[in-house]
């Protein structure tokens, strides 16, 4: 059974207490890290005080980033299909 931590994370100056699987503190708090850091450049680039206006603009960037992700990845696959019919076409014709 997975070990259980108990960790607190500080985002957007709010302390958020967590109990998580011990693989996950890597992932959770280098997530923390990167909203902080997104947090700061909003704030530089943009004049909004309202930290849930920033949070809402970090939130839609982290959610664009992995819909791209997903667009690009089955781009890629598709890509990768056409090659392998391509190849097993070359192949038959061989045969």
């Amino acid at each position: 059974m997975s070990e259980k931590l108990k960790i607190k994370l500080s985002i957007a100056n709010r302390v958020y207490p967590l109990t998580i699987d011990a693989s996950q503190e890597e992932g959770l708090r280098k997530a923390a890290k990167n909203i902080e850091v997104m947090i700061k450049q909003f704030e530089q680039s943009y004049s909004v005080r309202d930290k849930q206006d920033v949070l809402a603009m970090c939130a839609l960037q982290f959610a664009s980033q992995v819909e791209q992700k997903s667009i690009d990845k089955a781009t890629v696959s598709e890509h990768v299909e056409e090659k392998l019919n391509a190849l097993n076409d070359l192949l038959q014709s061989h045969i």
